[in-house]
């Protein structure tokens, strides 16, 4: 049997609730995207901070001094229920010694193709691209 992951999500008003695992810092969720990130978002930002520690680890291995990262997501969803994501596009911005063209592109393409497990996750026909900037 593989690893687990388990959260608990607390009901607070309205469309506002607030999740945690146990010990760590509450996340507040907000369905009507008012007041805090809406599940669609934090779905986003799962994949891009997924995607990005995933660069971060293989750069590093590359040898590679990054400087900066920095991953722009952005979804399209379906117009009828259920509304899932049918595409996602990432930005990636990168800066650091040594960290060109090839081995960024290296590093995104194995995340995004084998390692994320968030974007893994999607369903598969989910489109996948991305676009890289160095500085």
């Amino acid at each position: 049997m593989g690893a687990k992951g388990e959260v608990t999500l607390r009901w607070r008003e309205g469309m506002v609730f607030e999740g945690a695992v146990t010990g760590r810092p509450a996340v507040t969720v907000d369905a009507d995207s008012v007041t805090a990130m809406s599940p669609v978002e934090l779905l986003l930002l799962a994949a891009a901070s997924c995607t990005a520690a995933d660069v971060v680890s293989i750069m590093r291995k590359q040898r590679v001094e990054l400087r900066s990262l920095e991953v722009a997501t952005q979804g399209t969803r379906r117009e009828a229920e259920p509304r899932r994501f049918t595409a996602l596009h990432f930005r990636f911005t990168i800066s650091g010694a040594g960290a060109g063209e090839a081995q960024a592109r290296r590093a995104i393409d194995l995340s995004l193709q084998k390692y994320c497990s968030v974007v893994a996750s999607l369903a598969p026909d989910t489109k996948i691209s991305y676009d890289l900037s160095l500085r």
